[in-house]
């Protein structure tokens, strides 16, 4: 565990020989691995032990079909054709994925490609498998059924290596190594190192909020659960007040809705490559001013939706209307004036030779005065943590310093209405919170914010209404704390409700955060 930057990939490509062998630099001591020091081996020969799966999980994957993507790795290793065959089969039903058997990887959403990299490595079957940041673009469920990928491992006796920076990861490891600037801050049980709050704010890490919570309220540090912390709360009867606030849509001065910004009625979408629709019968509104999370498990329809705000993609059949007229009698840059789009892979939308004039272009585009492109540039770098690599190629970066890049480009002129689909992907602890507070600040101001996102406890935090999307359908629309009610529903849908919010409902609290359940408690 550690932030962004804090050493958790380069610890990563040590074990298989990718450091020292293919990222050269300066390199010191000793790794081995089955008693073989990997500075004198070959990677191909750490391969046939150490299987690694990817942070950019999108550059492991090039075959024509998932089915081929599996076989890839067991064809290199000279597996019997009988046994390859068996083998994906296998996988691909631990990952979920037998009905995508023949799609192209590329057709396939951000999690399902995840899935699939994960599952391509687990299929050669190596004694030691490392995942380097597994569940970043994971719904909740799909996040907890990699995770259990380690029970199988552990059935088999193998050696698995979780870096990450959530501390839900962390609780069934058998160790935790808490990393900061490259060093190996400290390494113990997850009972010692996840209820030690401030040791894990220092490394930039989210203490699990159950934990911090009841730290708050005076009780011992221990690794809390939701029910624990309802019963001891309960005996203590305390939080009896059963009527829940809900976050509502923004409104006018004059106490009239705000009118819609973004206008969807009956929108179906149909992919060439699909025999199903990736959306069906899709209307919603929303308006202008407001803070929307659109949630949904992998694959339910998320970025197809969020293409259609901007015209990226075209309705099969239905309507999209922005600002009261048609999407289509916009042209392309005034649609860009007032839509600000972030893409699921950052890679999608970065092309300039430095940081710097990445973020500058659609400033200069538009015309901006150089003095204020600069200031403008280096102030939203500074918010996301990039501003000392300014003059950086992008192409240097890690993932998710090229994510907060593209936030960075967005958020830069300020547009009407943000589109941010997973802006936090790849972000540790603190850059989600200050990119939050930007788009508090951003909403505050007028602009309309659309996240789309499976970090939930950002969507309880800062969103004022909720939509949820399941194969390709809207399900569930209305305020967040009247969502979070719902937890059967949600999860008949295959998601969950974060961890503060089942608290909440389990105890009849309004609140969904630290703040707000320990402000009910204390006056309950």
């Amino acid at each position: 565990m550690g932030a962004g930057g804090s050493g958790k990939s380069s610890l990563c490509f040590t074990p298989n020989g990718i450091i020292p062998h293919l990222l050269r630099g300066q390199y010191s001591g000793r790794t081995l691995v089955k008693d073989e020091e990997v500075a004198t081996s070959k990677v191909w020969r750490m391969a046939r032990h150490v299987g690694l799966v990817l942070q950019d999980f999108d550059a492991q994957l090039f075959s024509s079909s998932v089915e081929l993507e599996m076989a890839f790795g067991l064809e290199n290793l000279g597996v019997d054709r009988d046994e390859i065959g068996d083998r994906i089969a296998r996988y691909l039903h631990l990952i979920g994925m037998e009905h995508k058997r023949q799609f192209e990887p590329a057709s396939l959403s951000g999690g399902q490609k995840q899935r699939l990299a994960i599952g391509a490595i687990m299929c050669m079957e190596p004694e030691i498998l490392i995942m380097d940041e597994p569940t970043t673009d994971l719904d909740p469920i799909a996040r907890r059924e990699i995770l259990a990928l380690a029970t199988h491992s552990r059935d088999r006796g193998d050696t698995l290596l979780i870096a990450d920076h959530r501390s839900e990861i962390a609780f069934d490891a058998d160790e935790i190594w808490l990393m900061s600037d490259g060093e190996m801050v400290k390494r113990g049980k997850p009972s010692e190192i996840l209820s030690d709050i401030q040791l894990l704010k220092d490394s930039r890490v989210m203490p699990p909020p159950i934990i911090e919570l009841m730290k708050r309220l005076g009780y011992a540090p221990k690794l809390w659960t939701v029910a624990e912390a309802a019963s001891v709360l309960k005996a203590r009867r305390l939080g009896q007040d059963t009527n829940r606030r809900s976050r509502v849509v923004p409104e006018q001065t004059n106490g009239s809705p705000a009118r819609p910004i973004i206008q969807v009625n009956d929108l179906t979408h149909i992919y060439k490559y699909m025999s199903i629709p990736g959306l069906k019968n899709v209307s919603l509104s929303i308006a202008n001013g407001e803070f929307l999370a659109i949630m949904g498990v992998n694959g339910s329809g998320k970025t197809t939706l969020a293409k259609h705000f901007n015209g990226l993609l075209k309705p099969t059949s239905g309507t999209v209307q922005l600002d009261g007229r048609p999407i289509e009698s916009y042209s392309r840059k005034q649609v860009a004036s007032l839509i600000g789009y972030v893409f699921q892979n950052p890679d999608h939308q970065i092309f300039a030779a430095t940081v710097l004039d990445e973020v500058s272009f659609s400033l200069r585009q538009l015309g901006y005065d150089k003095r204020i492109i600069m200031d403008r540039a280096r102030e939203v770098l500074e918010v996301v943590g990039l501003l000392e690599l300014e003059q950086e190629d992008p192409a240097r970066l890690t993932k998710g310093q090229r994510q907060r890049l593209a936030v960075a480009s967005a958020l830069v002129t300020k547009p009407p209405v943000l589109v941010l689909d997973e802006p936090t992907k790849g972000l540790d602890y603190i850059h989600k919170k200050e990119l939050m507070r930007l788009l508090v600040d951003l909403n505050q101001a007028g602009h309309t914010i659309v996240v789309i996102t499976h970090s939930l406890w950002m969507v309880a935090e800062y969103a004022n209404r909720v939509i949820v999307l399941n194969g390709g359908e809207k399900v569930e629309e209305g305020p967040t704390r009247t969502v979070f009610t719902d937890e059967d529903k949600l999860k008949s849908i295959g998601m969950n409700v974060p961890a503060l919010a089942q608290l909440s409902n389990s105890l009849g609290l309004q609140g969904m955060t630290i703040d707000e359940i320990v402000e009910e408690l204390a006056g309950s």
